[in-house]
Order: structure tokens, then sequence, then C-alpha cells
């Protein structure tokens, strides 16, 4: 869970906007691995945006890939996802679809309780309307646990 602490939109909604990026919810799935080298994973993310007079939620579907991997027990790492996103409510006149994409840093903390770990993680969540004009740029925070089973 996160939001973010400076973003901008670019003809989305209106020419130019700032601070239109709110909450963000997200889920991250260590899908395999390169072995000694990164991980694969699948992330799902769901943003609520305030843009212009109106309010646009969004959930982003994103292949990514981390270095190094985390079985390397290394606590920093970093990476890059792009993929659809699909909008739940979007402004009258803009596309339903985009492009997102992100680059991400952060720190990964296994066993702070049991098989329960924390994680930061911060960077940029972008994205493109696909059927019409218009693009966010975003720096994030977000803080969230690590599950190991």
């Amino acid at each position: 869970a996160g939001g973010f602490f400076e973003d901008k939109t670019y003809n989305w909604g209106s020419e130019f906007e700032e601070n239109v990026g709110g909450m963000s919810l997200g889920f991250t799935y260590r899908m395999g691995e390169w072995v000694n080298s990164s991980d694969f994973m699948f992330r799902v993310d769901y943003t609520a945006f305030d843009v212009g007079s109106g309010r646009s939620t969004k959930l982003s579907f994103l292949p990514s890939v981390s270095f190094p991997d985390a079985n390397s027990g290394f606590p920093l790492y970093f990476g890059a996802g792009i993929g659809p996103g699909v909008y739940f409510k979007q402004l009258d006149g803009e596309s339903s679809l985009s492009l997102d994409y992100q680059l991400f840093a952060g720190a990964r903390f296994y066993n702070v309780f049991e098989s329960i770990g924390l994680t930061f993680e911060s960077g940029l969540k972008n994205h493109i309307n696909v059927l019409s004009d218009g693009q966010f740029n975003g720096v994030f925070f977000t803080l969230g646990t690590v599950f190991i089973f």
C-alpha cells in the first residue's frame, strides 16, 4: 500500500495537472527466477486518481523482473515492469485502456516475524492512455509485507 509524493499529468482531463495520484494498492507474486540472477514476477496494482473535476480508478497488470533474485538473501533490489492498465472509472472522452510501466527499487527484510517480512519500495509509476491522448508520470512510495511459503 502506498501513494505518490510527486506526479504530473499531460493532456489527461486538462492540459497539465499536478498531485492527482491518490492511493495505490498492489500485489506482487514471484513466478520464478533466473537462477542466481533475477526474479520474474507478476504485479497487479489498483490506483485511484483525482483528475480535473472527476475521479478515475485503474487496475494494472505488469509482468516484471527484479535483480537480484530473492533467494540471494540480499535485501536491496531494483526492477522494471510493463503491461496493460484497465480503468474501472475514467473521465469522459478518455481511453479505458493504458500502457503502464514501472521502474522501482526497494528493500526487503525476511522473517521479521516468523515467515512474515517487510518491504519498502519507491520508484516511477507511469502510464500512457492507449486510445486517446494523455499520460501520467508519478513517483511513488509503498510499504508492504513479504510472505515466505
